[in-house]
């Protein structure tokens, strides 16, 4: 039994189309994997993988306290979340992820949209999920 604290959400549906993206140097992050969904129609997504390094990185911990992440060449570890578009065509992105500095220094949070550039290229897996029309979020 599920306890009272907690809010539980299921959704059925399936997995649609692999899509593999390359993001330019200074492209945002986050914003660059909304602009891969928008072109390839893709109105829901999971992030499977995403290889690359950042200028800089900006990651929201768990307090809502930003953490600037300076760089040059901020390396991501692990990047996990999904995009969602709305019913007025907004997508939306959750991204999280783990970084790491040339310090070695390693942080981890939600990336905040719009201060997270990317250095060289960076790539990425999506996966499109087609949730059923019973789900209601369609």
């Amino acid at each position: 039994m599920a306890d009272a604290a907690h809010t539980v959400h299921t959704e059925e549906g399936r997995l649609g189309r692999m899509v593999y993206g390359r993001m330019a140097p200074n492209e945002d992050l986050v914003q660059g994997l909304q602009a891969i969904c928008r072109a390839q129609g893709v109105r829901h997504a999971l992030v499977r993988v995403g290889l690359g390094s950042l200028v800089d990185a900006c990651l929201q911990g768990p307090s809502g306290r930003e953490i600037f992440v300076e760089g040059p060449a901020v390396e991501v570890l692990s990047l996990f979340g999904e995009l969602r578009t709305d019913a007025h065509g907004q997508c939306t992105a959750e991204l999280c992820g783990v970084v790491v500095n040339a310090a070695g220094q390693v942080h981890s949070g939600r990336f905040v949209p719009g201060h997270n550039p990317v250095f060289a290229t960076f790539e990425v897996t999506l996966e499109e999920w087609l949730p059923s029309a019973e789900s209601g979020a369609v």
